[in-house]
């Protein structure tokens, strides 16, 4: 099943309502070394609360989000500042077409590939367990495949394969298994319907606990959306963009991303490859990024006034 390619528009202001509490607030300001007229990309507008604190700095500010009503109400609530600019555009394919031009160098990116509140908690995009909707999952809802395309037309080995890659969830086989069945008896066209043939399988949810089906979500919204493979040209583009000395802060939610980000840091550390026993250094590796730390995670008073931060880990790289 092929995605479309979507074209680049620029965004124009709206009005619609998009809030969201930024993770890690003070701790993403402090590491970006924020000083008046620094260029910052927010590759993640989403409801642009990372973004508001920035220019509010003094900072200029372009913000990326392939979402509509995020990026009209960013808009909306950013644009009365002169340092402000929006595009409607994926980062994971701002190196693609003319974007690195038009979006020029940066002396700081942020990336926050977290699903926003407004997202997860309106059942008409497809995401939330908690209320029911259409089966979609699409960030950009001009893309072609929605969730309800991957549960209703996938093989039972594709659906395994996502799940237990992307939701590392132990039942994938059995949960795919039992997908394929109900869907020869009906169409698996809302979440509500996901929910039940999920639970019907992982179990029904307790108290104080995540839901069982949680995973599942997850694994078929990052196979809608192509987020693995997004974050990694994304990843590649964002800091190419950045200027010597620049700051690449990426915050991830679960292990796969977080793995991912890991890995392209260490990669460009210059560390020598080399076989171990070779006397002298062959490969010329040469550093391109230093890694500033271990991870930063969100503080106890954090997650308890924003349980969604509980799984965040901040990582910091400087370019070279």
């Amino acid at each position: 099943m092929s995605r479309e390619k979507v074209p680049p528009e620029l965004t124009e202001a709206g009005g619609v309502e998009f809030h969201h509490v930024p993770v890690l607030l003070e701790e993403a300001l402090s590491e970006l070394c924020l000083v008046p007229g620094m260029r910052v990309l927010d590759c993640t507008l989403g409801g642009g609360g990372h973004s508001l604190a920035m220019l509010e700095r003094g900072a200029r500010v372009t913000g990326l989000d392939v979402d509509e009503m995020a990026l009209e109400a960013a808009s909306a609530r950013l644009g009365g500042f002169a340092g402000f600019r929006a595009f409607r555009v994926n980062f994971g394919s701002i190196g693609e077409d003319d974007w690195m031009a038009r979006i020029g160098p940066q002396e700081g990116a942020l990336l926050d590939l977290g699903v926003s509140s407004p997202q997860l908690d309106r059942g008409e995009r497809g995401f939330s367990i908690r209320r029911d909707g259409p089966l979609d999952m699409r960030m950009d809802r001009r893309l072609e495949v929605s969730a309800a395309d991957v549960v209703g037309e996938y093989s039972e080995s594709d659906l395994r394969r996502i799940f237990f890659e992307y939701g590392e969830e132990r039942q994938a086989g059995k949960l795919a298994r039992r997908l394929v069945q109900e869907r020869d008896r009906r169409a698996i066209s809302t979440t509500g319907q996901l929910v039940e043939v999920a639970e019907s399988v992982l179990g029904r949810p307790r108290p104080g606990k995540v839901h069982p089906a949680t995973k599942i979500f997850q694994a078929l919204r990052m196979e809608v959306n192509a987020e693995l493979e997004r974050l990694q040209s994304g990843l590649e583009a964002v800091f190419e963009l950045l200027v010597s000395g620049g700051r690449l802060l990426v915050m991830s939610y679960h292990s796969l991303e977080d793995r991912c980000v890991k890995q392209f840091i260490t990669e460009r550390l210059g560390r020598c490859r080399c076989p171990r026993g070779t006397p002298i250094c062959v490969c010329e590796a040469k550093p391109l990024l230093k890694a500033r730390g271990k991870a930063i995670v969100a503080g106890e008073a954090e997650v308890k006034a924003n349980p969604r931060a509980r799984s965040v880990r901040l990582r910091v790289a400087q370019k070279l």
